[in-house]
């Protein structure tokens, strides 16, 4: 497939394969974009961010509202894709497709709800004669670099809020993942996004990312990926606003009063939909001692439950890791945990890159598994004795995105939800729950900002005062 440069399709001579990550077979290949087409893809978004600024709101809902038409026109073609380059079951890209197209229809709506506020000018001293307002602008260019797990949402996150605003989008989608995000380029175009407004570029993050970082005409700079990347962004950014949505080990909390079949269903969809490769995965399980057995007897059945394997079955519910590097890390972190004492109740073991559902138990917190991302399709399960215990294990993390408790306590909810160090906590609901619309984001390395429809668009924006003095 080709990149988009100023809303125009652009190959090179040196090209980057996109392998199938349950295969290892060659799916596509797309161009490997150098310095100098992002240099060119910004000057044009230059031009286009003039043509945004100006259409009206109207018009921006419009463009967001026929690309979620025509995403959802598209579904099979881009389900296929999804599939194919990144490893999802048919369900899993299916269901991110039709998610994808809702988005850009929220955001259609949320664009006509864009304003300022009358300032009280006359409530100072010696500004009785003031009257003003603030509106709000668009920065001008947003640059957004998405990863491989959940390519076509994550990028929409993006871009749709940027349209909003009104402003030039300049996109880096993962080297792994590119297809889809080309595709969603495409239909951008289709819907009527001005062409120099848009900018698809394919390539390596040292080279293409680094440039678009680093480039001050990029007003708004939206990255999701790693904590180690988002400190390199922070640093190399300059004098312009970002956004960094980075890594999580997500903890669960199930307290002796909870709904058990509830919690063992909200461990077993979040901790292996998308083989576990979601930043709000469920990774660290802390059970009340009381009714930790029966917890794991249903967790365990569960998963040994769990069909994966080849992606495109209908009936696979897991399918392969993005590629056997990461597999082989995965195993190691395991291993690891396994060599300090913890105990592996099923999975373990990986093919390739089938990593099998693993559910592992008595993990010693230094482990790697308890402190970093995993990003892989393992839960480690441990006991605890009362709600202060688990909400210190919970918060002993660098990391703080999300973090879920089931209790039919509403004093341990309440305590959960006040005193948890993470972004958002989800009572009776596992820690991978986002509504699309809501502010989501984390605390500490997790990451600076919110997306969100309405609150990515706020960020995506510039506050300008308009002030008059009405003495004659």
């Amino acid at each position: 497939m080709e990149m988009i440069i100023g809303g125009k399709k652009v190959t090179k001579p040196k090209m980057i394969k996109v392998y199938n990550p349950f295969n290892g077979e060659i799916v596509s290949e797309v161009p490997d974009a150098e310095v100098s087409d992002v240099k060119v893809a910004i000057e044009l978004a230059e031009e286009g961010k003039k043509a945004m600024k100006e259409l009206p709101l109207h018009k921006r809902a419009e463009i967001l509202f026929n690309t979620g038409l025509l995403l959802e026109k598209n579904e099979p073609k881009i389900t296929d894709i999804l599939v194919k380059e990144v490893g999802k079951t048919v369900n899993e890209a299916k269901s991110e497709v039709l998610r994808t197209a809702d988005l850009f229809k929220y955001a259609s709506e949320e664009t006509k709800r864009i304003h300022g506020e009358t300032l009280p000018f006359s409530s100072v001293t010696g500004s009785e004669n003031k009257r003003g307002t603030y509106i709000l602008e668009p920065v001008g260019i947003v640059g957004a670099i998405t990863p491989f797990n959940v390519p076509l949402s994550l990028a929409a996150h993006k871009v749709a809020p940027a349209i909003a605003a009104g402003n030039a989008i300049v996109l880096k989608p993962a080297t792994q993942t590119p297809l889809n995000t080309l595709m969603l380029g495409e239909l951008l175009l289709e819907a009527g996004i001005p062409q120099k407004a848009l900018g698809v570029l394919t390539g390596h993050g040292s080279t293409v990312g680094n440039a678009i970082v680093e480039d001050p005409r990029i007003r708004f700079l939206s990255f999701t990926g790693s904590a180690e990347t988002g400190k390199n962004i922070a640093k190399n950014a300059g004098i312009k606003k970002i956004g960094l949505e980075l890594g999580s080990n997500a903890p669960l909390i199930v307290m002796d009063s909870a709904n058990i079949d509830k919690a063992v269903k909200a461990t077993v969809s979040g901790g292996f939909s998308v083989a576990g490769q979601i930043c709000i995965s469920v990774q660290r399980v802390f059970v009340h001692e009381k009714v930790y057995e029966i917890f794991i007897d249903k967790l365990v059945k569960k998963v040994k439950e769990i069909i994966f394997g080849d992606p495109t079955k209908e009936e696979t519910v897991m399918g392969p890791v993005i590629d056997e590097q990461n597999a082989i890390r995965i195993i190691d972190w395991i291993k690891e945990a396994e060599s300090k004492g913890g105990k592996i109740l099923t999975g373990g073991k990986r093919n390739y890159t089938l990593v099998e559902p693993t559910v592992i138990i008595d993990v010693p917190l230094d482990c790697k598994i308890m402190q970093n991302e995993l990003f892989g399709p393992a839960v480690a399960v441990r006991k605890v004795k009362n709600l202060d215990e688990a909400i210190n294990l919970a918060n002993q993390s660098v990391y703080g995105l999300q973090a879920g408790i089931f209790t039919k306590n509403i004093f341990e909810a309440f305590r959960a939800a006040q005193e948890i160090e993470t972004g958002g906590v989800m009572i009776n609901e596992g820690p991978r729950y986002r509504a699309d619309f809501m502010p989501y984001g984390g605390f500490k390395m997790s990451g600076i900002g919110r997306e969100g429809i309405r609150y990515a668009i706020e960020e995506m924006s510039e506050i300008k005062v308009i002030c008059f003095d009405i003495e004659e």
